[in-house]
């Protein structure tokens, strides 16, 4: 399999009472929490390597250096869009941004390590 630099995958989702500040606990206020922005952020950079790795490796991720720009309210849709931007060994590299109906409301340098998940998770003994 080969890791395709430039190729990108987007994604929507529509902000729910779940993914709120005041839910996560990272705020008190009804709006898009920071770590559910993040947690798309990763999710689209995961679909993004679909169909890319050997079929015993995964993927986890290393790094993640993001700007939260904008707040979004419940009941909008925020897009999300990760791009291979580079690789080096077994690290992948994203370009990430996310917006919602209005503007972008985030950013994002993503790393990502190749991993076999048997020998990964046998090491946590």
């Amino acid at each position: 399999m080969e890791i395709k630099i430039g190729f990108s995958f987007t994604q929507e989702i529509i902000v729910r009472h779940e993914d709120t500040a005041a839910v996560y606990g990272s705020g008190k206020l009804e709006v898009f929490a920071t770590p559910a922005m993040v947690g798309l952020m990763e999710n689209t950079a995961i679909k993004c390597l679909e169909g890319m790795l050997e079929a015993e490796n995964d993927t986890v991720g290393i790094e993640i250096n993001v700007k939260h720009v904008k707040a979004t309210p419940v009941g909008k849709k925020v897009g999300c869009k990760a791009t291979i931007t580079e690789t080096e060994g077994r690290r992948i590299r994203f370009e990430i941004e996310a917006w919602d109906e209005t503007a972008t409301i985030g950013t994002a340098v993503h790393d990502r390590f190749i991993i076999n998940p048997v020998k990964f998770l046998s090491k946590l003994g």
